[in-house]
């Protein structure tokens, strides 16, 4: 390459934003995040966007540069080199599943450096990322939620066994109050199971929730919102021979994906509706996914009807190829690319 056209080179990419994906975290799931972080790079728009990969891990923050070597982050005002240029991120795309990037911790690192990202703000990401406060700060405005408790650790005796069961019944769901991608997540069937269950769930979180079990159609519901529009993906059906939607289901193959859902309308729309009503309550921004699970149920006016229940919301969703958001995205007919250039610009333009 002649100098010009090097000169030429550089002046384009300077005119270019230059978006940094944050990828890792610290908890187990590092690997899932990394694998979305090659997602995401593989949609943006690069001729529009520099891009780079930031894997974060503790204290240790390295972006990835394209001969394929590691450059340490700065994390005083979030740079670092590219050869011989100082490269300061315009957005942060933010795909840590799990702590910092999911429970609010990294977004507050980005406020206080006046960097944009994609999620929502410090307080819904901590909200969301509590399952039990969540449940129980959305039940008031009217979202039909499981039976739940959560136990502490260093305090799990103030709730015994007998108690759970008979508060919230068998089989139920142990699962830690934080984490994602199913890890420590027990079904139990027994009294007997349930204190190796808390056990298991503390090793990924200080809270556990055990929640009641539902029997149903398990479902999940993707949206995003800017200032031009408001997008609620087409519904996905999850059908698994597993006990629940586990780890090998999500990520092993071990699970059966439809989209759309094989749902009556009526109730298609009543999920798309609470599914943007919620996104609305909380005040999130860019592209979240909440999971319910659809019950049998009675309307106020004593006629069957089909209960909806949320079960949880995803803030920084899976964004693999065969990710569920990927997959409502082509169904609904709209480029990735496009929708991720929408949640940026966003931002980068308030």
């Amino acid at each position: 390459m002649t100098d010009i056209n090097k000169s030429t080179d550089y002046i384009y990419r300077q005119m270019k934003k230059t978006i940094a994906i944050i990828a890792g975290g610290d908890s187990s799931e590092y690997g899932v995040s990394l694998k979305s972080a090659e997602g995401i790079y593989s949609f943006l728009d690069a001729e529009k966007y520099n891009i780079y990969v930031v894997e974060v891990k503790g204290l240790c923050w390295e972006a990835r540069l394209a001969d394929g070597s590691k450059s340490t982050v700065d994390r005083n005002d979030f740079t670092f080199l590219d050869g011989d240029t100082r490269i300061k991120p315009d957005f942060a795309y933010i795909t840590i599943h799990g702590t910092p990037g999911e429970n609010g911790i990294i977004q507050g690192y980005f406020d206080l450096l006046r960097i944009p990202y994609s999620t929502s703000d410090v307080l819904v990401e901590a909200l969301t990322f509590n399952k039990f406060t969540l449940n129980q700060y959305l039940k008031s405005f009217g979202v039909s939620v499981s039976e739940s408790l959560v136990v502490r650790k260093g305090f799990e005796h103030l709730v015994t066994d007998a108690e759970v069961v008979e508060k919230i019944g068998l089989p139920c769901f142990v699962k830690p109050n934080a984490g994602g991608s199913s890890f420590g997540v027990t079904k139990v069937k027994t009294i007997e199971q349930l204190r190796p269950a808390i056990d298991k769930a503390m090793h990924e979180s200080h809270e556990v929730m055990i929640e009641a079990f539902m029997q149903g159609t398990e479902i999940t519901c993707g949206c995003y919102k800017t200032r031009q529009r408001d997008v609620v993906f087409p519904i996905t059906e999850v059908v698994t021979d597993n006990e629940f939607f586990d780890y090998d289901a999500k990520y092993n193959g071990q699970v059966k994906e439809i989209t759309p859902a094989r749902l009556k309308e009526e109730t298609a729309e009543r999920v798309r509706l609470i599914t943007s009503t919620i996104y609305d309550i909380l005040g999130c921004s860019g592209i979240i996914r909440i999971d319910y699970i659809i019950t049998p149920g009675t309307s106020p006016e004593g006629n069957p009807t089909e209960r909806i229940n949320m079960l949880e919301i995803n803030t920084t969703p899976g964004m693999t190829a065969t990710s569920f958001i990927p997959q409502q995205i082509r169904a609904a007919g709209l480029d990735i690319k496009d929708v991720l250039t929408d949640i940026i610009e966003n931002k980068l333009n308030p």
